[in-house]
């Protein structure tokens, strides 16, 4: 039986209704916060989240900026409500994204002779420079073999066959990562990154699901390697786009890691040369 352009509306406008109210609800923020912030009257905010009135695009675009709700998830506001996804998700071989991977390319060329690499929001390696290959090949030539393959960072940190043998302050550090992780999957609704969390769950000691209390007491706590006599401590600082219109562009990060002491400095720059 074919339904009434009033009845899938309604429908329509019920599934924006709980994205609009779990979003709101993912920032802390009240009806009356979003309603100063956005510009959108209390009352409209109310009727939108109780189905009681339909948003108009705009007022879509308006609230999902507010809130910073990732650009693939406006796009799944704007389709709930009934209106064509407005971002695009370009492939990092669209000439269209030309400019912004040679800056990110730039960014990876310009931090030799220390690793970095370009992650999408479920972690997966994009982009990688060459110190951090050399450093992927220093811990083993079948790494990414070893954890199921693809290039996946969570996996090679939380896989039984990846590399915490190696690191010698797990305790401290693997916490912190795997919250780190869980907290990206809310904040930006990573339901990819969600799946490899819960593929990965199964293998983690219950230490792993809460960070250390002493680790609050450093500054930044590094990640910290040894193998086969050669020690390695490295600490990272992530980068993303500002001003993002795209959304393959929205979920890049870009992670630099950099030497934490005098050792592992001589150490990259001798793999280096």
């Amino acid at each position: 039986m074919q339904q009434t352009g009033s009845a899938a509306g309604e429908r329509a406008g019920a599934g924006f209704s709980g994205l609009l109210r779990t979003w709101r609800r993912k920032r802390r923020w009240s009806q009356l916060e979003l309603s100063l912030e956005s510009g959108v009257s209390q009352r409209h905010v109310s009727f939108l989240e109780s189905g009681r009135a339909r948003p108009s695009r705009q007022t879509i675009l308006q609230l999902s900026e507010t809130l910073e709700v990732p650009l693939r998830e406006r796009n799944a506001w704007l389709m709930a409500a009934g209106f064509a996804p407005v971002f695009q998700a370009r492939g990092l071989d669209d000439p269209r994204m030309g400019q912004v991977m040679a800056a990110v390319r730039m960014m990876l060329a310009n931090h030799e002779p220390f690793p970095a690499l370009a992650l999408d929001r479920a972690w997966n390696v994009r982009l990688a420079n060459g110190a951090f290959e050399r450093l992927a090949a220093l811990l083993g030539e079948d790494l990414w073999e070893r954890v199921g393959g693809g290039r996946n960072l969570m996996r090679l940190f939380f896989h039984p066959a990846g590399i915490r043998p190696l690191v010698t302050n797990w305790a401290a550090v693997a916490p912190l990562l795997w919250c780190r992780a869980r907290r990206e999957a809310e904040a930006v609704g990573g339901e990819d990154m969600r799946r490899v969390l819960a593929e990965l769950a199964e293998y983690q000691d219950a230490g792993t699901l809460w960070a250390s209390e002493d680790a609050a007491l450093l500054p930044v706590l590094p990640l910290e390697m040894a193998k086969d006599g050669v020690r390695m401590s490295l600490f990272t600082v992530i980068a993303t786009f500002g001003t993002a219109q795209d959304v393959t562009a929205d979920e890049l990060r870009i992670e630099t890691l950099f030497p934490a002491d005098a050792e592992t400095e001589a150490l990259f720059r001798a793999m280096a040369g």
